[in-house]
């Protein structure tokens, strides 16, 4: 072999390297080794440039009897997660991509439109230095994001102030928050029949054994339909649902809300002196529903909290974090099981969580709450005039604080 030079040995792995990986260019190395005999380990590595332990390791490769395992590098090679380096990147991601999060609550996918790079060099700036190609498997693997072509999901005509009133959303959450005062998402789920009805979704069943129903949705005059009324802990990732079978009116939502805040609110929130409800514009928590109003001064007046409120842009109320962060759950947790009773209902809220942590408490609220029940344009005027009710500067009719003090 001593006509093989140094030059040989270099030109013949140079045109093999683009076409192979790395255990494969360790195998020709050791190969070349191998063949050149005592001193061969030394030269194949001075000609190529790679390191004597690469080269050695590639002549015990080849020389071994074992077959090839399949592996390229060996078991914990290579470098570590970025989350592991990081242990706060996923959070950090999360928080820049949680205001501009839009998409259809009931599906386990979410969307964003904020492209990767600006992502990877915002995350960057903030301490966390990761690339567009990081963010990108971040999005899609631990937040459960992907890229999603347009869709007629419009809900309306688009407000000229819907993303300012998000921004202004934003800003009250970090504000209550950094006071750790608690910040609630609240609505009402859609209504349930309770009995047995055929619910939307598959579950795992023998072969050949759906679970009969009904063949028509005629609502049962004794069982009735269930009402989950849901308050969300934005911080602390836990649901409270109210399950009513009465009506949907406001003083159930505030009803659903006041036990939310005796149940557990409270006792999470020992020092607070301000609560942050974030709702929907519309329905029993509409920001033109009156005995909302009302019903929630009461509830400042008797809990010694200002209640501050957010109300959603027109045509937003799949964007509620509710929606994404706590029915979507419910709903894929009970799929394809007939809701036969109000305890199933209740049960089934409660047994729901995910891999984050989610925890659900629910409640059967059998109170009556009738509808009809006027409340006149001078009541709340006389809220306004105590200074009970107080609208704030921007967009007042979506946003106002309900203050702990009686009207006269």
């Amino acid at each position: 072999m001593a006509c093989v030079t140094d030059e040989d040995i270099a030109r013949r792995f140079e045109s093999l390297r683009p076409h192979l990986d790395e255990k494969a260019r360790r195998l020709v190395l050791g190969a070349e080794a191998a063949v050149l005999g005592r001193g061969g380990i030394k030269r194949v590595a001075a000609a190529t440039g790679s390191h004597p332990d690469t080269v050695a390791r590639g002549v015990r490769e080849v020389r071994s009897a074992d077959p090839a395992d399949g592996r390229v590098r060996r078991p914990g090679g290579g470098r570590r997660p970025a989350t592991e380096a990081d242990p706060e990147l996923v959070a950090a991601l999360e928080k820049l991509v949680a205001p501009q999060t839009r998409g259809d609550p009931e599906s386990p996918l979410r969307w964003t439109t904020v492209s990767t790079r600006d992502l990877a060099a915002t995350l960057t700036e903030q301490g966390h230095p990761v690339s567009a190609t990081t963010v990108r498997t971040l999005l899609s693997e631990q937040l459960g994001y992907s890229l999603q072509a347009n869709a007629k999901t419009i809900e309306g005509r688009q407000h000229p102030d819907r993303d300012a009133q998000f921004r202004h959303i934003t800003e009250r959450v970090r504000e209550h928050q950094q006071a750790k005062c608690p910040v609630i998402s609240v609505d009402t789920k859609k209504k349930e029949l309770v009995g047995q009805f055929s619910n939307k979704g598959r579950q795992w069943r023998p072969k050949g054994e759906p679970e009969p129903t009904k063949t028509h949705d005629f609502a049962d005059k004794q069982l009735g339909k269930a009402i989950p009324y849901g308050v969300y802990d934005v911080a602390a990732d836990t649901g409270w649902v109210n399950v009513g079978t009465d009506h949907d009116t406001a003083e159930f939502a505030v009803e659903s809300i006041r036990r939310w805040w005796t149940g557990i609110g409270k006792s999470s929130y020992p020092d607070a002196d301000r609560l942050l409800i974030c709702a929907d514009g519309g329905g029993s928590n509409g920001y033109r529903t009156r005995q909302w109003k009302t019903e929630l001064a009461a509830f400042a007046a008797e809990t010694g909290l200002t209640v501050n409120v957010c109300h959603l842009p027109p045509g937003t109320s799949k964007w509620n974090k509710i929606e994404h962060r706590l029915f979507s759950h419910i709903s894929m947790n009970w799929r394809g099981r007939p809701l036969q009773s109000h305890e199933v209902i209740v049960e089934s809220i409660a047994a729901t969580t995910t891999d984050t942590g989610l925890s659900v408490h629910a409640e059967l609220d059998t109170g009556s709450y009738p509808t009809g029940i006027k409340i006149a344009k001078r009541d709340v005027a006389t809220l306004e005039q105590s200074g009970t009710l107080e609208r704030h500067h921007f967009h007042g009719e979506w946003n106002y604080s309900l203050h702990p003090r009686r009207s006269p």
